[in-house]
């Protein structure tokens, strides 16, 4: 089973992901976590990729390819895998498709979390951990039941992370309408892309997903 998650950053992609691992033995790829296991090998290939990244440019859709392939060659991508980060553009979804055909393989599904970009900017810019065991809070949804103490571990030091400003998500935002979803026509027309209510209960969420991919396991 090979899969695309697509969706802006909040949107759940990580979360999803890792009940796929879960669920059906799949491994999540994605693109940093790769390139860093890359680069501390310290093989050719992950040397070359440090160069590239010490010097800020964008990374060659060449060398991505490269460190993709080895990646889904080792044992634990025997099941399948979820890409994430990667295609970005339709060039790099062309590579990607030419790559797997090349190993006798092919994209089962690309899924997309849809979401409503305000409601998303809301979810992302209120929530806040638990500075000791790492509890999740959020201002509206989600607040601790005995003010300022953790419902887990009873703590109370709080933190939010930097980069949950409502300027930035809506940076990101803009980054994934521009970078991202152009690629949508492309799977769109090859028959493999399909959307998910990414604003859905976590829960309604997987079970959409799991009722995509489930009757692909037996073709």
């Amino acid at each position: 089973m090979k899969l695309i998650l697509l969706g802006p950053p909040g949107a759940g992609k990580g979360t999803q992901a890792k009940r796929l691992e879960d669920r059906f033995g799949l491994m999540q790829l994605s693109t940093g976590d790769m390139l860093r296991a890359a680069v501390a090998s310290g093989s050719g290939l992950g040397q070359q990729a440090k160069q590239v990244m010490d010097s800020g440019r964008l990374m060659p859709d060449s060398v991505m390819i490269d460190i993709i392939k080895e990646r889904v060659g080792e044992p634990d991508c025997a099941k399948g895998f979820i890409l994430d980060g990667f295609p970005r553009t339709q060039r790099q979804a062309e590579v990607l498709d030419k790559l797997l055909t090349s190993l006798g393989a092919k994209l089962d599904h690309v899924i997309e979390l849809k979401v409503d970009e305000e409601a998303l900017v809301d979810r992302i810019t209120g929530r806040f951990t638990c500075a000791a065991c790492g509890e999740g809070y959020h201002d509206r949804h989600k607040q601790p039941k005995a003010a300022g103490r953790c419902d887990v571990c009873g703590g109370s030091q709080f933190t939010r992370r930097s980069d949950d400003k409502a300027e930035t998500v809506r940076e990101r935002l803009m980054a994934y309408r521009a970078q991202t979803k152009p690629i949508l026509p492309y799977y769109r027309r090859k028959g493999i892309l399909r959307d998910v209510d990414g604003m859905a209960d976590m829960d309604h969420v997987t079970q959409a997903i799991e009722s995509i991919v489930e009757p692909s396991r037996s073709i």
